[in-house]
């Protein structure tokens, strides 16, 4: 879409490279094998972040891999966030120390009767999903190290995995997935007051890395894609991955898709979905069915009347939880872990791969459209007239709350 490369664009802070391998892998069943894949052939570094990372069989088995890369002599990283890694913090970092796991805990939650106390702060987590090896091969999407099947829905039936993306990323986009991994590992290594020389040291190291990457000549695929890394954070990138979409959807022509966990926009992004609508753009939403979080859950359906009457579809996932962040709009596409709501648009770090190519869009569209025909329900009109008027109470209470948690923020004038 190149009316987001254009000149007039220059303050969204994108920067498009040419020549990448960019490949769609869903669910865990398909990125974990990836990962470890890339992992057992890393040679000199591997760098992970990730917002939960769970001691279930498949978080035991990425630290089988990372130890016997350590073994090898592998430059190990890990960073995890401290409230979505809470449950296991303290033995990740045992463990992480023996094996010689270089990691840090991004935002530590604070112990005792001090996790009480209301600090807004502490919302401003690390939410990205982004590991690299070797500076060659990265991975950025929504699966958090967690196994697809842990505490899925059990109906007696058969169990459902998470249904999520990862893009496996190759070429010249993995430097600028490299840079933000290490913007980050230093911003947290300052934050270390007792460590000034070894912090003065990694500046250094990565000063020189920053000359030696823009020296080098690109190492793109002639015909690879056209992508860019698009960041949120609370300093530079405010509003970025928010701007995108909502200029990506200004100018959509044909159909709009997005599949996301939480999908509580802001004023500018609905209504840039009702405007694509009105145009005659076909705008789908996949949104969760089955509630995994109550009230993000409720107060996304306090919208839905809204949204069918602006001739948007809506489709709730049935078969398990959606955990997606993605989108088609026309020729663009993104993956990610930003969610479509306040936490993610607001408060968190976030990181997503946006890729203009009609043929990696249409794969994507191709995944939703199986999930919305096979596994989803249409919401209509007449199905909401049915709700109870205390499921219609818990929904609109529901908004309300979230509302009121945005105004906390500072941030209402978005909402």
């Amino acid at each position: 879409m190149p009316v987001l490369r254009s000149a007039s664009h220059k303050d969204l802070h994108l920067r498009w490279r040419k020549g990448n391998q960019l490949d769609l892998l869903q669910n865990g069943e398909q990125f974990f094998p990836a990962l470890f894949q890339a992992i057992d052939a890393a040679q000199t570094s591997i760098h992970l972040e990730t917002y939960i990372f769970n001691l279930d069989r498949t978080g035991l088995r990425l630290l089988d891999h990372l130890q016997q890369a350590c073994a090898r002599g592998v430059k190990v990283r890990v960073v995890i966030d401290g409230y979505g890694s809470l449950l296991h913090a303290q033995t990740l970092a045992e463990r992480f120390a023996a094996m010689g796991v270089q990691h840090r805990i991004y935002r530590p939650e604070p112990k005792g009767w001090a996790r009480l106390l209301p600090n807004p702060r502490r919302l401003r987590r690390l939410h990205r999903k982004v590991a690299v090896t070797d500076g060659r091969i990265a991975f950025v999407g929504g699966i958090n190290i967690l196994d697809d099947f842990e505490d899925v829905p059990d109906d007696g039936l058969p169990p459902r995995p998470r249904f999520d993306f990862t893009v496996r990323v190759q070429g010249p986009l993995v430097a600028d997935i490299v840079s933000a991994q290490s913007q980050l590992w230093l911003r947290m290594g300052w934050r270390r007051r007792d460590d000034w020389e070894g912090f003065a040291r990694r500046l250094a190291d990565w000063r020189k890395w920053r000359r030696e990457r823009h020296t080098e000549p690109s190492s793109g695929i002639d015909s690879g894609l056209l992508a860019t890394l698009v960041l949120r954070d609370n300093v530079r990138y405010r509003q970025t991955i928010e701007n995108v979409y909502v200029q990506a959807i200004r100018s959509a022509k044909n159909r709009v898709v997005i599949a996301n966990a939480y999908f509580f926009p802001g004023r500018r992004l609905r209504q840039s979905l009702e405007e694509a609508a009105a145009r005659g753009v076909r705008v789908c939403l996949l949104l969760q069915g089955r509630s995994e979080y109550p009230m993000q859950y409720r107060a996304g359906r306090f919208m839905y009347d809204k949204l069918l009457d602006d001739g948007i579809e809506v489709y709730e996932y049935q078969a398990s939880y959606l955990h997606a962040k993605v989108a088609a709009i026309d020729a663009l596409a993104t993956v990610g872990s930003s969610n479509l709501d306040p936490f993610s648009l607001l408060l968190a770090r976030e990181a997503n791969v946006f890729v203009d190519d009609v043929d990696f869009s249409s794969r994507l569209v191709g995944a939703l459209d199986a999930v919305m025909h096979n596994d989803a329900r249409r919401v209509t009109s007449a199905g909401l007239q049915k709700r109870s008027f205390l499921g219609r109470w818990i929904d609109a209470v529901s908004y309300f709350m979230l509302r009121v948690g945005v105004a906390l923020t500072g941030k209402s004038s978005l909402y």
